[in-house]
């Protein structure tokens, strides 16, 4: 059984940094491209960042691009967002994903197979 656990949400003053931090077991973690996506409430969920297999190739939305790393440890199974420069708007729920084939390169929702039960941000003006 494939379980994805994400941590390291909380409530943060803008400008300020959060590192996200996303578990997975149950798959053989270094098969799989790794995202992290959020959805803010009455919005759709969106993509923040995807990562390769190997960590070669990374992709950012344009909102937060220069503001984040994405990362990943395959001898840990885990995966990492470290968010800097925080805004209100970043204020949402942010959901790890795996499962997408692992030279996958983009960071499309509907490739992503595996997906956690989120970790809140909240982003205080």
């Amino acid at each position: 059984q494939v379980q994805v656990v994400e941590s390291g949400g909380g409530l943060v003053q803008a400008g300020g940094s959060l590192r996200l931090s996303c578990t997975a077991s149950g798959l053989r973690f270094d098969d799989y491209a790794m995202g992290w996506f959020r959805q803010a409430p009455g919005k759709e969920r969106e993509a923040v960042s995807c990562i390769n297999w190997s960590g070669g190739r990374t992709y950012y939305t344009y909102s937060t691009k220069g503001r984040s790393t994405i990362s990943r440890d395959n001898a840990k199974n885990t995966t990492y967002l470290q968010m800097n420069s925080l805004k209100p708007e970043d204020t949402a729920m942010y959901y790890c994903a795996s499962g997408a084939d692992g030279s996958y390169g983009g960071c499309t929702r509907g490739d992503f197979v595996y997906w956690g039960q989120g970790t809140q941000v909240t982003v205080s003006s």
